[in-house]
């Protein structure tokens, strides 16, 4: 973006790339924060005015809508099942391109639809519990300078040449806005794996999978709701995966209760319900 081309014109040894991203995030996020704020305090000091107040009360519902992304994760996920239900691999690669940072085009089902899940998981937190639980302790100031700690995350956050070190402060700050919310999920999807399944059983498998292998990623967060989901659904996520070409072999988390790609299908679907 404009504002990354800015700083990168401005900060171009290894130290200062890292100072441009503390700097992209402050630039990014402050403002927000506090126009958000200013816009709150607007819409309260307007109550005597009915109609303002209730456009105004309106716009802020829409806002605070905006930092959830319940309906696109699960339409996002849908999609993919759906492409290979109809036997149409090409378009499950693509559609999940458009949900994942990992290269699809090589992939077959089984590793379509583990990337689904493991999406799926992950997104669970960044995209509706975090936002939230941020909504909830802080109000929409504060669950919007999470979408954008989250967003920053998701556009420099990469472990490449280009953002090893711009990209250091965006990923640092997402990870200690997620480390909560991520672990409120994980529990939240063993205690719903019970209710859903009606076995302790399956329960305890999510649990013991999430403190087992929770660790068992270099996210320090996004392990934690993946084991989760791994556990409950008997299914093993990680392994080697490829980004922008380069083989990442990341560590296994949970256990195949069944290999088959069927199984895997059917997995998929209990995830997205």
């Amino acid at each position: 973006n404009m504002l990354e081309l800015f700083l990168r014109k401005y900060f171009k040894t290894p130290k200062g790339e890292k100072i441009a991203g503390v700097l992209l995030v402050i630039m990014t996020v402050v403002p927000l924060f506090l126009i958000v704020l200013m816009l709150c305090n607007l819409v309260i000091s307007i109550q005597s005015r009915p109609v303002s107040h209730v456009f105004g009360m309106i716009f802020l519902i829409y806002l605070a809508s905006t930092t959830i992304a319940f309906r696109e994760l699960t339409d996002s996920a849908r999609n993919v099942v759906n492409s290979l239900k109809e036997s149409s691999i090409e378009a499950a690669r693509c559609r999940l391109s458009m949900i994942v940072g990992r290269d699809t085009k090589h992939l077959e089902q089984k590793g379509i639809l583990k990337a689904t899940m493991e999406t799926l998981a992950e997104n669970m937190s960044d995209g509706i519990i975090a936002p939230v639980f941020y909504l909830t302790i802080g109000g929409l100031p504060v669950a919007m300078a999470y979408k954008a700690i989250n967003t920053l995350d998701s556009m420099v956050g990469y472990r490449s040449d280009k953002y090893i070190k711009f990209g250091w402060a965006a990923a640092k700050l997402d990870d200690i806005a997620n480390y909560i919310p991520a672990r409120i999920t994980g529990l939240l999807i063993v205690v719903v794996s019970f209710f859903v399944s009606r076995s302790l059983f399956t329960a305890h498998c999510s649990l013991k999978t999430m403190l087992r292998d929770g660790r068992n990623h270099l996210s320090p967060n996004s392990g934690i709701p993946e084991a989760a989901m791994a556990g409950a659904l008997g299914v093993r996520f990680g392994g080697p995966s490829t980004y922008g070409g380069v083989l990442i072999d990341k560590p296994y988390i949970g256990e195949e209760r069944h290999t088959s790609d069927i199984f895997y299908l059917d997995a998929s679907e209990k995830a997205i319900k």
